[in-house]
């Protein structure tokens, strides 16, 4: 069961003291002064992060050189070692080993009806390149391009979801992509159960965050 992640924010602009009273068998009496509650405080408020550049873009498309062209538009018709090799060479990175390259998966996620190709790539013990390319023009073309640490990647109706670990080891985060007729565009951030082999299925509902726990 997807969960979105939430935070709650006390919406107060002011603090405010409360008196904190218990009831017991014999009647009302003073517990003592509360704990006052404030509005968060923001720091460094006058300064903002300067806008996504270019290369920062999982989203961006790039036309990997030195391939040949494919009239038939199906990246099963591209060889998927080359594909990947290329494409790293092409960014000043030393193409992988055969051995870091996870078994290729073709899946049409460009909406075009013929299949793109999924690739993965360990860079570490901990962290992978997910990369999707397409053909458009008759151009091998990279349309995805992220480093992950990959606690799964699945395949739903068109969208890529892409699970990442949090601090908390029951739950990952889950980062869906989808074509939106021109790219492979951010569609949703949400928190989900940690599965592994044993165990495959979600958690009970008792077993669920509360709004507001950290990630």
């Amino acid at each position: 069961m997807r969960r979105r992640m939430l935070s709650v924010v006390a919406p107060l602009t002011v603090p405010l003291t409360l008196a904190a009273g218990c009831a017991g068998v014999a009647g009302l009496y003073d517990d003592g002064r509360a704990r006052d509650v404030k509005a968060p405080l923001a720091l460094w408020a006058d300064r903002t992060p300067a806008p996504r550049v270019r290369d920062e873009d999982p989203g961006d498309q790039r036309a990997v050189p030195g391939l040949a062209r494919v009239p038939s538009g199906s990246m099963k018709d591209a060889d998927p070692m080359a594909v990947v090799r290329a494409d790293f060479a092409a960014g000043g990175d030393r193409p992988p080993a055969a051995r870091a390259v996870r078994s290729p998966v073709f899946h049409d996620l460009t909406d075009d009806g013929r299949p793109d190709l999924i690739s993965a790539v360990d860079l570490d013990a901990r962290t992978s390149a997910l990369r999707v390319y397409s053909v458009r023009d008759r151009v091998v073309t990279r349309v995805l391009g992220l480093r992950a640490v990959l606690a799964g990647v699945e395949l739903a109706a068109g969208h890529l979801a892409v699970r990442e670990p949090t601090k908390d080891p029951r739950y990952v985060s889950v980062t869906d992509y989808v074509w939106d007729g021109s790219r492979m565009g951010l569609w949703d951030l949400t928190l989900d159960d940690y599965r592994t082999p044993q165990n495959p299925l979600p958690t009970t509902a008792s077993d669920a965050p509360s709004p507001g726990s950290p990630a």
